[in-house]
């Protein structure tokens, strides 16, 4: 019998089938989906692979498959999924099929991956009877061996580190009663619980609204028929869509099915996962996502895979979860960047799970209070079905939203960060003893660093970007690659002490709060405040529950959160996302305006947001005033068709890089040179850019370069794309790197 292998492998030219002989030995163990370790080429070392076909014989004299993982891992629908994300994503099967895998299972040292987890546990060897006659007898002297076997009497089965813990004893006199026969020590597998520590009181679920109701029973009708279909649930903020949610998987469930609901990385607040918890248990849900450890991680998969977990909650890699009998996917915030990946295979999640929606006949149900101008965009066409939510949840009124012009305030004489409106309100806030939530898009203390007498400005060694004031630390520090070096007391270029800070970012925020409000109790959340584990929970649990007056924050504050005193949110500075060269820099204002505002105000108390900016005539910011999407859609929408974006065209960035910046150059060309010949040869309907130097045109001390096309994604075009990644897999670039985005989440990196 021969099996057809996919080689582990980013070489474009190895992305193809390799036939093998599976030997006597292991026929009945390799299957279609198994794991296996192949020899290859002239490697001495054995090479990764995947069984995705058998069949009697082949036409190539062939090696033998030396050896097996003992299970069958891929299912038939896995395989095609990677074959499908391969060719769109213009990647390898191989990186497709890796994210199938168990978390910490793909590590080239076979030794360094996760395992399961093991304990020891220690019971008696001997009847109670005995060991109390053997005490009685002076059999046993030690009173340390005594206090042991009394301790494991009364407790029963414990773990050696419970043992020497609560009873003070040591390992050696358990490893000595062990010998004598009083003891012994047995390994058991124990289940890694990331809800460990948590008591959860359960939740009953709650009447729904009508618009509830009509949205429940739409999804309802495409589940008993079997049939995929596409649904978005267009609610306002607070309008009660995550029990739409819940009650849609409570259906499901009944029917034997499980469920994926993915929720971007920033929401995956204790908040949220607590709901599902609270309302099914801990022991039909899965949690897959990043502040998880991996060991976590991978046994929250085998709970998955095993079928103890029928719903599995997480950030855009659950919906690689390997779950039986799928009977619903819902993608809650589904605008949110975070469901494209940015690394190889840049895949986007929401089109994956489209995919899977249709292989298993079943809907697919995208959630959000600012949709993704694509998604509003077919729903108008009706090629989803829209289904709206218009009223916030318990009849809770929505916030009102007042736009204060900057301009103005530094005009009257204001440098200070806040408004003289802002601050008044602030005020109010605490002196009716309400919280606030004040959101800054920004980390760190001061965005750059400038000498006002030569005008040199502290950039990264690696990375052709400014580097940002931490004065926690007291560094500054590159976002981009984490370079960090001391603060600049002369100027490197002419030695004048002029330096200067410029720009705000949220730890000069909390600064300026602290002194405008010292009796105001404050807590700050951004990436460098949470970098433990649980210290996102943390920050949230302590503003919940302690009376923390003032939240600080960046986009993590944004969503998945209510606090029901939070009556006032306070946007600093609006203006950074429509400073950025994308296309997308009005739709992504807009959606944060107004996922910010929608923290304010949850319950009966009327909600205040204020939003400073420097640019009050913005389209998206007055629409953003108003609450309006329609209005912003339609606006926007006009503009993207006259300037040929998505939804009217797809996108393709193919990106250079390398650390020899004259060989990024010519390879750019070189390959705008191929794509351009082929496009007259072959009347591609494309519109072809020329290579330029990306607006970041340096990270990590790699050079980079980028071309744009503009066209209607088709397996013409793939295959144009296939043949140009194979031209030049060929040439021996070495350092030089070629990446293909479809789509990507910004064209101003």
């Amino acid at each position: 019998m021969i099996a057809e292998i996919i080689i582990q492998s980013n070489v474009k030219n190895l992305n193809r089938i390799f036939d093998y002989q599976i030997p006597n030995n292991l026929v009945q163990n390799v299957k279609i989906g198994s794991r296996v370790f192949v020899p290859f080429g002239n490697k001495k070392s054995l090479e990764e692979g995947y069984v995705i076909g058998i069949k009697e014989k082949s036409k190539y004299e062939v090696k033998e498959i030396a050896k097996v993982e003992d299970e069958s891992i891929l299912s038939d629908t896995q395989i095609k999924l990677a074959n499908w994300m391969a060719k769109r994503y213009f990647c390898n099967v191989s990186d497709c099929l890796k994210l199938m895998m168990a978390p910490g299972t793909t590590r080239k040292n076979i030794e360094n991956r996760v395992k399961e987890k093991s304990i020891n546990f220690v019971t008696l060897n001997k009847d109670i009877d005995e060991i109390e006659e053997d005490i009685e007898n002076k059999k046993i002297k030690s009173d340390k061996q005594i206090r042991t076997l009394r301790f494991i009497i009364e407790n029963g089965e414990v773990t050696v580190s419970d043992l020497e813990m609560f009873a003070d004893t040591t390992r050696a006199i358990v490893n000595t009663l062990c010998k004598n026969g009083y003891l012994e020590i047995s390994e058991k597998q124990v289940q890694r619980n990331p809800f460990q520590n948590k008591n959860i009181e359960r939740t009953e679920k709650i009447q729904l609204t009508e618009e509830q109701k009509n949205a429940y029973d739409s999804v309802c009708d495409s589940i008993e028929d079997k049939l995929f279909s596409e649904f978005l649930l267009y609610g306002v903020t607070g309008s009660g869509k995550t029990e739409v949610y819940m009650q849609l998987i409570e259906k499901v469930l009944k029917e034997g099915k499980s469920s994926i609901l993915l929720v971007p990385e920033i929401s995956l607040t204790p908040q949220t996962v607590n709901r599902f918890v609270a309302r099914f248990g801990e022991e039909q849900i899965a949690i897959l996502h990043s502040k998880l450890s991996i060991g976590e991680r991978y046994d929250e998969w085998h709970k998955i895979k095993n079928g103890q977990a029928k719903i599995a909650i997480g950030a855009r890699s659950a919906i690689f979860a390997p779950l039986d009998d799928l009977g619903l996917i819902i993608i809650d915030e589904e605008h949110d960047s975070s469901y494209k990946a940015e690394s190889v295979p840049r895949y986007d999640a929401k089109e994956v799970a489209r995919f899977l929606a249709k292989e298993n006949n079943i809907p697919l149900l995208l959630g959000s209070a600012t949709p993704d101008i694509s998604s509003y965009y077919k729903a108008q066409k009706e090629e989803i079905m829209l289904l709206p939510l218009t009223k916030r949840a318990n009849d809770a009124s929505l916030p009102t939203v007042e736009i204060v012009d900057l301009r103005e305030e530094l005009a009257n004489g204001n440098k200070s960060m806040f408004s003289r409106k802002l601050y008044d309100e602030i005020s109010k806030n605490l002196q009716n003893k309400k919280q606030t939530i004040l959101f800054l898009n920004r980390r760190g203390f001061s965005t750059f660093v400038m000498c006002r007498e030569c005008g040199y400005t502290a950039k990264c060694k690696n990375c052709n970007i400014n580097l940002t004031y931490h004065a926690s630390k007291g560094k500054l520090k590159c976002h981009y690659c984490g370079y960090e070096t001391e603060i600049l007391k002369k100027c490197p270029e002419c030695g004048s002490n002029q330096i200067r800070y410029f720009g705000t970012g949220t730890q000069k925020l909390e600064a300026e709060v602290n002194k405008l409000f010292p009796n105001a109790t404050t807590i700050r959340m951004d990436v460098d405040t949470v970098t433990k584990k649980n210290s996102h929970e943390q920050i949230l649990d302590k503003f919940k529950n302690e009376n923390i007056d003032i939240l600080i924050g960046t986009q993590m504050v944004v969503k998945g959160h209510h606090f029901p005193n939070v009556t006032l949110v306070g946007v600093v500075a609006a203006d950074s996302s429509l400073n950025i060269d994308d296309f997308r820099a009005n739709e992504r204002t807009f959606q944060t305006l107004i996922q910010v505002a929608g923290r304010a105000g949850r319950e009966q108390e009327k909600g205040r947001v204020i939003i400073q900016t420097y640019n009050p005539d913005n389209f998206a910011i007055e629409c953003s005033k108003m609450q309006n999407y329609e209005l912003f859609y339609k606006t926007e929408i006009s503009l993207r068709k006259q300037l040929k974006y998505p939804p009217f065209c797809d996108i393709i960035l193919i990106g250079v890089t390398s650390n020899n910046e004259k060989k990024v150059i010519d390879t750019s060309k070189k390959i705008h040179q191929y794509l351009k010949k082929r496009l007259i040869e072959e009347n591609f309907a494309i519109i072809l850019y020329p290579p330029v130097s990306a607006p970041v045109d340096r990270i990590k001390n790699k050079y980079r370069w980028r071309i744009i096309i503009k066209c209607k994604i088709d397996d013409k075009i793939i295959g144009l794309i296939d043949d140009m990644q194979k031209e030049y897999s060929k040439m021996n670039l070495q350092d030089t790197r070629i990446v293909v985005d479809l789509n990507p989440n910004s064209l101003a990196q």
